[in-house]
């Protein structure tokens, strides 16, 4: 049995279709306030299954504002339990007067997309079916937030594209979040063809290979964001964050010009300047991620 795919510390794939992911080191959820917030795991799905973390904060008010978070990992690693999203959701939570739910969905290549797009989705209409658990009584289900990290990022974009077609029942996103989204295609761009870029385009390309439906390339409209198709007219307001030292950068530029160019409402670019690809989930109480928290406060605040 020889390793086919492997990312050095997070994942292994075998030849006989076995996975083994290694997690960094993770946080239970307490129902003890901890800075500010107070958090719990629940199942959406158990079938699937589907489950999530709930973060609130310790003076929880009536009415508050929800973001749904989906992690990243290339669509095959990641947890909303890993300690840096636990500390970063948490912060938010407190910090924002928000409810966040925290979604862990089925991951390839056990399940490739557009599982996660399923899942994730599924987690928006559990959330809209009568505010589905008791610490749900506050949310304010009519400001929702969607919001994820690299192939978070991806999932939100695609949970929007639903939701605007689907008209969930009580349910209004009010605005889009991705944070340094992951998404790519067939076509090279110019970084992606410069010298030395070779080790970021094959680690991407695997993830690539590992998630996408068999048969498909990087085409797929999950993959390539010209490829899917939306009533772009009704998006709602897309806040997108790219970091100058991180390899999607260039990808990320590309998909917020591509919004403005499908006639998106209102669509803001912002860069961290010498920040790496998801800083704020290695480094949740960095100077850079509270700078990033009192953005993304800023933006639910505005509308």
């Amino acid at each position: 049995m020889s390793i086919v795919a492997e990312a050095p510390g997070f994942i292994q794939v075998f030849s006989d279709g076995s996975v083994k992911r290694f997690a960094p080191e993770t946080a239970a959820a307490s129902l003890i306030s901890t800075g500010g917030y107070e958090s719990k795991d629940v199942t959406i799905d158990s079938s699937k299954p589907i489950t999530a973390r709930i973060f609130r904060p310790d003076d929880h008010v009536s009415e508050m504002p929800v973001l749904v978070y989906f992690h990243g990992g290339g669509f095959c690693i990641g947890s909303t339990a890993w300690l840096g999203y636990h500390v970063f959701l948490g912060n938010l939570a407190a910090t924002a007067k928000i409810i966040v739910l925290s979604v862990d969905y089925r991951m390839a290549p056990e399940n490739k997309l557009p599982t996660a797009y399923e899942d994730c989705y599924y987690a928006l209409e559990w959330l809209g079916a009568s505010k589905a658990d008791p610490w749900l009584r506050h949310a304010d289900i009519s400001r929702v937030f969607l919001c994820g990290d690299s192939a978070g990022g991806n999932i939100a974009h695609h949970v929007t594209i639903k939701a605007i077609k689907n008209k969930i029942h009580g349910v209004t996103v009010k605005g889009l979040v991705p944070i340094h989204p992951f998404f790519g295609s067939e076509r090279r761009t110019e970084l992606e063809l410069a010298e030395g870029s070779g080790s970021e385009v094959s680690m991407n390309d695997m993830f690539w290979r590992l998630s996408l439906p068999e048969g498909t390339d990087r085409d797929f409209y999950g993959c390539n964001f010209e490829k899917a198709e939306a009533e772009w007219s009704l998006f709602p307001a897309v806040l997108v964050f790219v970091s100058g030292l991180d390899f999607l950068k260039e990808r990320g530029v590309m998909y917020a010009e591509f919004m403005k160019k499908k006639g998106v409402n209102e669509v803001k670019l912002i860069e961290a300047e010498g920040e790496v690809h998801v800083f704020h989930v290695w480094f949740p109480e960095s100077e850079g991620t509270f700078l990033l928290q009192k953005q993304i406060i800023d933006f639910i605040r505005s509308l």
